[in-house]
């Protein structure tokens, strides 16, 4: 077949469909990447994989009807040219308008995956402002608008199809839940963690709805316990967002030797080997990729029993779940680990044996690429 993959950035393709790309391709499949900002380096990178690297505009956030009603006509007519068999949409606007300009270009298969429901279905300890609740209706009626065109609708978690589809009385054809995308297992070897000093390790950038305030909270708890403790953050800063640290703040908290920060790392699995525990106090996630290889290296998970992050511990088993927005919970948690730090590699065992049966990329593609069929 030929097979059309529209997302966002070159990044997403090359970081998160790769595996998808190389399997479809091994299948015979034809395969055509779309991206909003693939330069001749990620285009190389996309053609090394056997795929056709394809430009295309939108906005990722912007929210310009005209605009997105007149991309939406000329991804169309990109589509048209190519006459796929089949067009698969993943992220929100490439779920909406990429199958609203598949359905114009006359493709008779179209398939979208959500892999989250995003800022707008995210629950705050503040609540829900205005804003908010505006972009949600939006959102809601555009899906309400494009979910008929599609064959199927994939989901990573339980809980997202219920929150939107049966919560907003949506049309859809078939609802299928995938669970996480899944590694490339030998990419993330397991290793025993290291238990003196205990260490606890939050990766992600560093916004209020990932939990990183929480983390920071809990980590000033515990250290009035635990003065040994180590508390360690990669992930970039995000100072445009109104939830995001700015660098003086981070500055402050490496200062009064609170926290470790070393921003964006390429390296994330030599961090993770290097950690006892994996914490993520997130609002709201899909099936978070920064757990699964924690878990795959063999890390015991502190996270909270929001969408998404609760698929990912079995509680008691390969580690807790905790309250949202609740720092003290979460501290509790971490200093049960500082005195049991036997158990970090007991529970961090059993985050590796899931991994091995939930998260191998190859065995999730297929499930994916059953849906193809």
């Amino acid at each position: 077949m030929k097979i059309v993959l529209i997302g966002t950035t070159a990044a997403c393709v090359l970081g998160f469909r790769a595996d998808l790309i190389r399997t479809l391709v091994v299948k015979g499949h034809q395969v055509y990447a779309f991206a909003l900002d693939f330069d001749d380096s990620t285009r190389a990178k996309v053609r090394a994989l056997g795929a056709e690297p394809v430009d295309y505009a939108f906005s990722r956030a912007g929210l310009n009807p005209l605009s997105d009603i007149l991309n939406t006509f000329k991804l169309g007519k990109i589509l048209k040219q190519i006459s796929p068999d089949l067009v698969f949409s993943y992220f929100s606007k490439p779920v909406i308008f990429g199958t609203l300009a598949a359905a114009i270009a006359g493709v008779k298969r179209r398939i979208g995956m959500l892999e989250g429901l995003g800022y707008v279905f995210t629950d705050r300890p503040e609540g829900v402002s205005i804003k908010g609740r505006l972009l949600k209706f939006v959102q809601v009626f555009l899906y309400r608008i494009s979910f008929p065109f599609l064959e199927r609708l994939i989901f990573l978690n339980k809980d997202d199809p219920s929150d939107l589809v049966k919560e907003h009385s949506l049309k859809v054809s078939k609802i299928s839940v995938l669970g996480g995308i899944g590694l490339t297992l030998s990419n993330y070897p397991y290793s025993i963690p290291p238990k003196n000093p205990v260490s606890f390790i939050f990766v992600g950038r560093l916004l209020a709805d990932k939990g990183i305030n929480e983390f920071i909270q809990a980590a000033r708890i515990v250290r009035l316990k635990s003065e040994t403790s180590r508390f360690i953050i990669l992930g970039g800063l995000d100072e445009t967002n109104p939830g995001g640290l700015t660098a003086n703040e981070v500055s402050v908290l490496i200062n009064e030797g609170l926290v470790e920060h070393h921003g964006h790392v390429d390296d994330v699995t030599g961090w993770l080997t290097n950690s006892s525990v994996f914490v993520l106090p997130s609002y709201r996630e899909g099936v978070p990729r920064s757990t699964q290889e924690a878990m795959a290296i063999g890390r015991p998970v502190i996270t909270t029993d929001v969408p998404g992050c609760r698929d990912t511990v079995v509680e008691g088993l390969n580690g807790f779940i905790v309250p949202p927005w609740s720092p003290e919970a979460l501290a509790e948690r971490m200093l049960f680990f500082v005195k049991n730090p036997d158990q970090i590699e007991v529970m961090g065992l059993q985050s590796f044996k899931i991994a091995q049966e939930n998260f191998d990329a190859r065995l999730v593609n297929e499930r994916l690429i059953s849906y193809f069929q």
